[in-house]
């Protein structure tokens, strides 16, 4: 009896092993810095931190078989209003403010038609507001995972620096996905 459980387990863990997102991220799906650089420069302007994640978020796709997302104005302009209203409002949440998460996608005027959208925050103070950290939190996270290895084809990407829930230096990010037509 103890052979065949310790086969089953054997077993387990390489069905889990092939499962997407079923164990630890894969170390392949995150850019190293020679691909995605200043993933770690809390000091680069704003410009470059952004550029930095969504290079690491296409790296992730690409490793992935997925196609790189497009970048959508309107989404980066929801984005950062997103991450504008969780520090002004000292809510970490998809309804900072009091507003839904499609609030500014809908103000910027993304959702026309047929649309789908989704949406990752996060935050950290020093080394943990760095693309990396943030980035690779969301990769081990089931659902914000999901969210960047999805269908969406566009992408948003927001970051302010500000004081949340006690932590000043907090470097809040927000990714919006979407995708318009049916």
């Amino acid at each position: 009896m103890k052979r065949k459980a310790i086969a089953l387990v054997v077993v387990l863990f390489a069905v889990l092993a092939l499962v997407p997102g079923a164990s630890a991220q894969r170390a392949d799906v995150i850019a190293p810095a020679s691909a995605c650089p200043n993933q770690t420069d809390l000091g680069a302007p704003t410009g470059v931190q952004l550029q930095a994640m969504l290079c690491m978020t296409n790296y992730a796709r690409q490793a992935s078989g997925l196609k790189p997302f497009a970048r959508a104005r309107p989404l980066a302009r929801a984005a950062g209003k997103k991450s504008a209203d969780i520090l002004a409002c000292d809510e970490f949440s998809h309804e900072a403010c009091g507003r839904e998460f499609t609030y500014w996608i809908k103000r910027f005027g993304y959702a026309k038609g047929c649309w789908t959208a989704a949406e990752n925050i996060g935050y950290g103070t020093g080394e943990l507001g760095s693309v990396r950290a943030v980035f690779s939190a969301w990769m081990n996270s089931p659902g914000h995972r999901a969210n960047i290895l999805g269908k969406f084809r566009e992408i948003g990407i927001g970051r302010r620096v500000g004081t949340i829930e006690g932590a000043s230096g907090a470097v809040v990010w927000t990714q919006d996905f979407g995708s318009r037509g049916c």
